[in-house]
């Protein structure tokens, strides 16, 4: 049986624009008003700027929970960037977060599905676009990374609809758990071992992979400073 768990506040897109250090980003996403086509791909009308870490299947979607916003106000007081799409999420969602929502869990929005496939791994564009050197490495630690969606089945979605939970095969994996795994540099092998089971897209289940067969974790640099 469905549950409502949250609500879609606005639904944003962008199309890549010149962005900082001669890069293109389509993270400025605006909102967008009445019913928008989701395909496989994603939201009709929206890009990305550089496509091997962003968008296709397993990203086809970003949401962000927009409770986190007022928490990264209080710590950045006046910063201008701490509102509704400002990390660049094209479902703007209220009412559960990156606590709740699991690996694999299903949704309904609209007249399309979901899979819930993976949280966010925050790169050096944030610090770019909040205008704060350490942005990414602060949301990777506190775990306020926002998550990406694939397309189950596409259809039409539009502000204001429920998301309502189909079904949630692993209630013991919150995105949280899997995040702070990889925040942590853990390289327990209980503990990968454990998550190399889960349906992981393919690019963690490498990271976790290397982790067990090293012993070492990954270099962060380039991604969190460029």
């Amino acid at each position: 049986m469905s549950q409502t768990i949250a609500i879609v506040r606005e639904i944003r897109i962008g199309q890549p624009k010149a962005f900082a250090r001669g890069q293109v980003s389509g993270i400025d996403k605006q909102p967008v008003a009445g019913a928008t086509a989701v395909t496989s791909a994603g939201l009709t009308g929206d890009g990305v700027g550089d496509p091997r870490y962003h968008g296709g299947a397993d990203k086809a979607l970003h949401c962000y929970a927009q409770h986190h916003y007022a928490y990264w106000q209080q710590q950045f007081p006046g910063n201008p960037h701490f509102r509704a799409g400002g990390f660049g999420e094209n479902l703007c969602i209220d009412g559960t977060d990156e606590w709740q929502v699991c690996l694999g869990d299903r949704w309904q929005i609209g007249s399309a599905q979901f899979e819930v496939s993976q949280g966010r791994q925050p790169c050096w564009k944030l610090n770019e676009r909040f205008e704060i050197a350490d942005m990414a490495v602060r949301v990777q630690h506190n775990l306020r990374c926002g998550w990406y969606l694939r397309v189950l089945h596409g259809g039409e979605i539009q502000a204001g609809q429920e998301v309502l939970l189909l079904a949630r095969p692993f209630p013991d994996w919150p995105l949280t758990r899997i995040l702070e795994l990889i925040d942590s540099q853990s390289c327990d092998a209980d503990k990968l071992g454990e998550v190399l089971q889960l349906p992981l897209p393919e690019s963690w289940r490498q990271m976790f992979r290397r982790r067990l067969e090293s012993g070492v974790c990954e270099d962060w640099q380039r991604r969190l400073f460029g």
